[in-house]
């Protein structure tokens, strides 16, 4: 009776011990699927690129640890980006990893908590050349009678020279400077096209005296159909 009594507790023991370790990995599974970071997506401003994602549905999950990796498509093999290997940030800056501005990228990111990791979450496929956002120009407005005088700077690249200044983006695409004149006694939404073209220093001619005008302009890219945001106001009254 007695070893029949041990047996039975020994088989106890044992069911036990597998339900115990069965609500463990069940636990674990939850904990992955709620830690796992959502979308994961690339953002690139005159090729200044950043991966940038969300953390897990669980309220744990602002507790996590991230880890990133890149690859070029077609690459077999993932690159660990030691920067961004084990960061609390939802950011990661993958500029120098995506340098070839031609080539498909691919990032992945998984989170860690407690010991546990999530599975990865995978980016869309990114191309800088095609996909990076286009700056606006930097404005200088110079008025003088009855004219103002409006200077251009293309924005510039992350990218150096080896003499070390940085490359504009008008090295990378045919780009077009669009300036636009803001009469204030009329709406200020009310923008008229002045010039487009590729000079970087343009005339103004027959404006009005004692009159407030107001100068933007932005960037335009033919080829893929694409214009910055509008440079930041520069206005002027003339004498």
């Amino acid at each position: 009776m007695r070893r029949i009594m041990l047996s039975f507790l020994c088989l106890l023991m044992h069911l036990l011990q597998d339900e115990t370790t069965s609500l463990l990995v069940l636990g674990n599974q939850d904990l992955q699927d709620s830690i796992k970071p959502q979308k994961v997506e690339f953002h690139s401003l005159n090729f200044n690129t950043t991966l940038h994602w969300q953390p897990g549905w669980a309220r744990e999950a602002r507790d996590a640890l991230y880890f990133v990796q890149y690859k070029v498509y077609g690459q077999s093999t993932w690159q660990n980006k030691d920067e961004c290997w084990g960061i609390s940030s939802h950011v990661c800056d993958l500029t120098h990893e995506t340098s070839d501005i031609q080539e498909p990228y691919y990032s992945r990111v998984r989170a860690a908590l407690a010991g546990v990791y999530s599975s990865w979450s995978l980016s869309c496929r990114f191309t800088p050349w095609r996909e990076t956002m286009i700056g606006p120009p930097m404005v200088t407005v110079v008025h003088s009678n009855k004219s103002i005088t409006v200077k251009l700077q293309a924005p510039r690249s992350p990218y150096r020279r080896k003499r070390g200044s940085k490359i504009p983006m008008t090295n990378y695409y045919d780009l077009l400077y669009q300036v636009f004149i803001i009469n204030n006694l009329l709406d200020e939404q009310h923008r008229v096209l002045v010039y487009e073209g590729k000079d970087k220093v343009i005339k103004i001619e027959d404006l009005r005296p004692g009159v407030s005008y107001c100068i933007v302009a932005k960037m335009y890219m033919p080829v893929l159909d694409h214009s910055s945001a509008y440079s930041s106001r520069q206005c002027t009254v003339l004498q």
